[in-house]
């Protein structure tokens, strides 16, 4: 009993030692784009090769060697992008504003193959701000309300074809809430969970363990009331362990209320460093590998590290960025105004 004690401490120590995993003390931002364009929706596919979508009607394929570049046009409108997912041979953009129009882009070896509509709306009020997939054949994206809920189309035959669900299926959203198209970060997916965040009047996690078959809704600690307050972005490590952050935009340095986790999947929501750490933040990130330690955070203030899960934070830069996507557990991509990088952390 006396040595089966010790091993078992021993394993403990171990596990616990595993734990800590890597901290970061600086972050090495290396250009691997630059335009005049505003750029906030990125999705890698390795440490050298991103897709990139953004305004203007530009989609874009950055792999170390000359940019490939295209400018998409519907009828005679240039579009907006600011959502972008990938499966294994296809990208996915979708543009904001009336007419919602979603396309999917076939390519083979880094070469766009073949470029297709796959789903048009036109409302006065749509625009979508995020899509994500959960495998190779089901994708999901959202957007602003257009009949009293949250604007919400799927796919579950890999993208050729999308259809919106009904607001029945929905919770109902209250007046001036909708959601930013800030950084193609409003949706989670972890297995079958979708969790969608909210901003504005109210700010609130929609979320679904089926799929989008059923739906709850929870309210949230994070700064609400106004039309820039809110929740910007959602990330989740696991089932359980999620962060959402926002804040308000037209204060970005204000930081109470901008951050919040979770422990049991979205149902309750606890403050984190409240008036503590950074202000506004358009994207964060769980660092991959981190056991939910490490999470990232950029916006046009800058980039924020914290390594225990969001209790302390510390400012690796003062270089602004939208969006943010890891490769691995020290490499990721971020794109903002005119520019997208590499960020390799140390």
């Amino acid at each position: 009993m006396r040595y089966g004690l010790i091993l078992l401490f021993i394993m403990v120590a171990v596990s616990c030692e595993n734990a800590k995993d890597v901290t970061f003390s600086e972050v090495k931002i290396i250009p691997v784009f630059t335009d005049s364009l505003s750029i906030r929706a990125i999705a890698p596919i390795n440490e050298s090769t991103v897709w990139f979508a953004a305004n203007n009607g530009i989609v874009g394929l950055i792999d170390g060697t000359t940019p490939k570049i295209a400018t998409v046009r519907y009828q005679d409108s240039i579009l907006n992008f600011r959502a972008i997912a990938k499966t294994a041979n296809s990208v996915f953009v979708i543009s904001i504003e009336n007419p919602a129009v979603l396309y999917k882009i076939d390519h083979t070896n880094n070469e766009a193959t073949n470029i297709n509509e796959v789903y048009v709306e036109e409302n006065e009020t749509v625009f979508y701000d995020a899509m994500a997939f959960f495998d190779e054949v089901e994708g999901i994206a959202m957007g602003d309300p257009t009949d009293g809920c949250l604007s919400v189309i799927k796919t579950i035959d890999g993208g050729e074809s999308w259809f919106k669900l009904s607001c029945n299926l929905l919770p109902a959203v209250e007046e001036g809430e909708a959601a930013f198209a800030a950084s193609n970060s409003n949706i989670a997916i972890i297995k079958d969970n979708i969790w969608l965040v909210s901003g504005g009047k109210r700010a609130r996690v929609f979320h679904s363990q089926d799929r989008g078959a059923t739906w709850e809704v929870y309210n949230t600690p994070i700064i609400q009331g106004q039309t820039m307050t809110g929740i910007y972005s959602v990330d989740f490590y696991d089932e359980k362990l999620g962060v959402i952050f926002g804040g308000n935009w037209d204060d970005k340095e204000f930081n109470e209320g901008n951050k919040a986790i979770t422990r049991d999947g979205g149902k309750t929501w606890n403050l984190l460093s409240n008036g503590a750490g950074p202000g506004y933040r358009s994207a964060v990130k769980f660092v991959p590998g981190t056991n939910g330690n490490g999470l990232v955070a950029v916006g046009s203030p800058g980039i924020s590290y914290s390594s225990n899960k969001g209790a302390h934070w510390v400012s690796l830069s003062d270089q602004g960025f939208y969006a943010l996507e890891f490769v691995n557990d020290s490499v990721a991509f971020a794109s903002g105004s005119n520019i997208i990088a590499k960020l390799v952390f140390k």
